[in-house]
């Protein structure tokens, strides 16, 4: 029926309980009388869909329109049938008295029965609503012949010859078992439902009775087919994402999971790292420094771990361990010195489905796709659900920090993640494993810089091109760089020095004002610009790189900087806190410029903050001139405290404003404190990324309109989820339960076009209407076959019936019969379709009741022959002008 239904509830008590009425208006824009109604072309169909509480009186008495009055929600059922009798009685009085035209129900007997039964009063008729249901099919009314004796008795019509009868008849036949060896994977649930009908039969045409019967479907003029799918399919993807998002829910650590003994071991194992590092500081080593390094000590402990635990008790054995560890560092078996086998390979053009892959990325705060990051969660949800669950991931976390940690202490960069500091658009897993890939990238390039050239890199300003922080703004960016470098630690990293040249750095920071002396830490001429107080050359100073940061670092800077309030003193402890990179810069730039100013400062750093104009001399000749701008001269300015505190120090001689050694052992620490649910949680978007990706690929290759539109759909959702400061469960869940539908549809449309070889065939129109076909299957609730059995589609369902029934009975094809067997007239001949799974008829005709001389009303039965139920629902219309 087309439309859509909108109930009208409400609560009715009576003396001894309170009912439920709810009205049911018509689907339809216009909605004809009752005898119209009873002649509307029912459509056929087993077990109709409910749409919430409607009841299936829709299909069972053929009206569109009715009111159903059933007991609330605690209350008894109508079983007795005082109560009956007393509930129709009054629903009868009330139509009479009202003049309503609706017809209305009541619901009588146990509810799993559904029994309604009620009446309908017009001008001049009034028809009875009845029902039967048995768990049984009566053996002598399992037949067209022996419904129609119940009808015609039931009409109780004198006349002869009866007024013909109008038969409309459809078998639904179900096909679960395809075979077709072909076809690799079994669909999830796959059902496929043909419904063979016949309409506008008359009793004299077809014989139908306990003997004979005409009703074959191959003959059928009429065939539909819908496919099922059972509630709860067993989908792949569906089953690896679920079991992955219960991990979130784990309180568990990996102490717990792996046991407290294991802990102990790696207890004792750590305090030996520990041994080793003092150790290592100590003036006269016992032995050779590298046995005690701490990346011998990380291997020493886990050639321990391994060799005291039996491998029947590892959570993931050896071999499923080290291919897994190898899929993850694929650069494990090269050579890790090369620097283009440690990095992310990249790729300057980027196809469609690259930059596909990027915006998902963006949209979803994961990791790209060739990463560590999204390879690690794709790892861990295998081995999740695939090679023990909780125990094999705590265990292959364990072992990949351990990895880290190892490419830590030998200066080996981490396959897979791309340079440059950390990508605040990622997940924050992401970041800190690229903070990580910084310490080391810093570490190695400090170790391999030549002698005096440590802890620095040859920066060069933004202003060395003619353009600079035009603004404060731009600027305090760059004093965020490492915000708790003004910290009072001596825990300070310098480069070893020789003693002249420690010597002479000495002079040269004795003061703010020592004057000039040798400059140090010159990249290049600025410009062909000189210094104000002198003729010499304004050089770009060597600076330090700046400190990167995650988003938890920025976070946690941030909520620093606000509790210092707005105070006089807390802006001023602000400032200085900000300006740590500021000051960094204004001491190289006097390493590098010896007898220089602040405006010669400003001029390379921010020249927006320096005013040049011409002036006349007292000679009459054009000078330009210059001063810096007016926020500059502003009492108490920043940037002029900070030139006076800053010393002439070159960078290599600077506190290092990243601390490498201390970021990532910070970080390495973070990784080992994760719990296996911390570490879910952080995956889940790198997760659902890579199912929404594969659902794009395949569904790029089916081309199913609602799945893409879903897919689309899904992104968004998915954007607003993973993008809030907590995550919903519950949300997330429907979430995942919504991807599980849309690889259901990918998976049946896959199947289905196998099945109907819709890609085996040439090009041709056979092929466009199995596509056609196809499509329809996977978008409409039910596809009408062109040609019925004799068509191109219908001759591929019966084969693929007779399939199932041959393997069913055991019953060998024609070609693979003997040769004699042939000869001799045998074959491999059985039904070619099943019992059918149920038989809906439709009886009506017109006739007078309950006279002769009545008029002639429109009576309806309709009939359900199922294997456990057999139901009845008859209208019968009455005349009741004279009587």
């Amino acid at each position: 029926m087309g439309g859509n239904w909108c109930a009208h509830p409400c609560l009715m008590p009576l003396s001894w309980d309170n009912f439920r009425v709810v009205e049911f208006p018509a689907p339809l824009k216009e909605t004809g009388s009752v005898s119209e109604s009873l002649n509307f072309e029912h459509q056929l169909r087993l077990l109709p869909h409910q749409r919430g509480d409607i009841p299936h009186t829709e299909s069972w008495y053929g009206i569109q329109e009715f009111v159903v009055i059933t007991p609330g929600t605690n209350s008894e059922a109508v079983i007795s049938e005082s109560k009956c009798n007393l509930l129709l009685s009054s629903v009868s009085i009330s139509l009479a008295n009202s003049g309503c035209q609706i017809p209305m129900f009541v619901q009588i007997q146990q509810k799993w029965r559904r029994i309604y039964a009620g009446e309908c009063h017009g001008p001049g008729v009034r028809t009875s609503f009845e029902m039967v249901q048995l768990r049984k099919v009566p053996s002598q009314y399992n037949h067209l012949s022996g419904l129609l004796d119940i009808f015609k008795s039931k009409i109780g019509c004198n006349l002869l010859p009866l007024p013909p009868v109008d038969i409309a008849i459809r078998f639904t036949y179900i096909l679960q078992d395809w075979q077709q060896p072909i076809w690799p994977q079994q669909p999830p649930g796959l059902e496929l439902h043909l419904a063979a009908t016949w309409l506008h039969l008359t009793e004299g045409i077809v014989v139908d009775n306990d003997v004979y019967s005409d009703l074959d479907p191959l003959q059928a003029p009429h065939w539909s087919v819908r496919v099922r799918t059972s509630e709860n399919p067993q989908c792949l993807l569906g089953d690896f994402v679920t079991e992955f998002f219960k991990l979130c829910c784990r309180k568990e650590s990996v102490e717990d999971i792996l046991g407290r003994g294991y802990a102990e071991e790696e207890g004792k194992e750590a305090a030996d790292i520990s041994s080793a590092l003092s150790k290592l500081t100590e003036p006269v080593a016992a032995v050779p420094l590298p046995k005690l390094s701490v990346s011998s000590m990380v291997h020493s402990a886990r050639k321990h771990i391994h060799r005291h635990r039996h491998i029947d008790e590892s959570p993931l054995h050896i071999d499923i361990l080290k291919s897994i560890l190898l899929y993850l560092f694929p650069d494990a078996a090269v050579e890790k010195s090369s620097d283009s086998q440690s990095k992310m390979p990249t790729n300057s053009s980027k196809t469609s489905e690259e930059k596909l892959c990027d915006n998902l990325v963006l949209q979803l705060k994961s990791a790209p796709t060739d990463s560590l990051t999204y390879r690690l969660a794709l790892g861990l949800c295998m081995v999740n659900y695939s090679y023990g669950g909780l125990p094999a991931v705590a265990h292959l976390w364990q072992e990949f920090v351990l990895e880290l940690r190892y490419r830590w202490e030998n200066n080996y960069l981490i396959y897979g993640l791309a340079g440059g500091p950390p990508d605040l658009r990622c997940c924050l897993l992401h970041q800190k494993l690229q903070m990580l890939n910084c310490c080391i990238e810093r570490r190695r390039r400090r170790d391999e810089a030549p002698s005096g050239m440590g802890g620095s890199r040859q920066r060069e300003h933004k202003a060395s091109c003619g353009q600079g922080p035009s603004s404060a703004a731009a600027t305090s960016s760059n004093q965020a760089k490492s915000w708790d470098s003004w910290s009072d630690s001596e825990d300070e990293f310098f480069e070893c020095l020789s003693d002249q040249e420690d010597t002479e750095s000495l002079r040269s920071e004795r003061g703010p004002d020592s004057g000039k002396g040798k400059a140090e830490g010159r990249l290049h001429p600025y410009n062909d610009l000189t210094l104000l107080n002198s003729m010499e050359p304004l050089y770009v100073p060597v600076t330090q790189e700046p400190a990167p940061m995650t988003e938890d670092q920025l976070e946690e800077q941030s909520e620093v900087l606000a509790k210092l309030g707005t105070s006089a003193e807390g802006s001023h402890l602000r400032a200085r806190m900000q300006s740590a990179c500021l000051v960094s810069d204004m001491e190289s730039f006097k390493a590098a410029n010896p007898g220089c100013v602040l405006e010669d400062f400003v001029r390379w750093y921010s020249p927006r903050d320096y005013e040049e104009k011409y002036e006349v001399d007292e000679k009459g000749n054009k000078v330009l001139t210059g001063e810096l701008s007016a926020r500059m001269k502003i009492p108490g300015n920043m940037w002029a405290e900070a030139w006076e505190i800053s010393r002439v120090t070159p960078a290599r001689r600077q506190r290092r404003l990243f601390d490498d050694t201390k970021e990532a052992e910070k970080i390495l620490h973070y990784l080992t404190m994760q719990k296996p649910g911390d570490l879910a949680r952080h995956l889940l978007p790198c997760l659902l990324h890579a199912a929404l990706l594969k659902l794009q690929q395949e569904e790029s290759v089916e081309k199913i309109p609602s799945v893409e539109k879903n897919i689309q759909q899904a992104i968004t959702q998915a954007n607003l989820l993973l993008h809030s400061g907590s995550y919903d469960y519950k949300k997330l869940e429907d979430f995942i339960n919504q991807l599980v539908v849309m690889e259901t549809v990918i998976t049946r449309a896959r199947s289905l076009k196998d099945k109907f070889a819709v890609d085996k065939g040439e090009p041709g129109e056979a092929t466009e209407e199995l596509k056609k076909f196809v499509s329809s299957l996977l978008e409409e609730p039910e596809v009408v076959v062109t040609g019925a059995g004799q068509g191109l589609t219908g001759r591929i369902i019966h084969r693929l019936f007779l399939n199932a029934q041959r393997a069913a009975l055991l019953v060998p094809g024609d070609d693979d019969l003997e040769p004699e067997r042939k000869k001799a007239g045998e074959s491999g001949k059985t039904s070619d379709f099943p019992s059918p799974a149920g038989r809906e008829i439709i009886l009506r005709t017109y006739v007078p009741r309950p006279a002769p001389y009545s008029k002639a009303l429109p009576q309806r039965l309709f009939c359900v022959l199922m294997k456990e139920e057999f139901r009845l629902a008859g209208a019968f219309s009455s005349d009741t002008s004279f009587f």
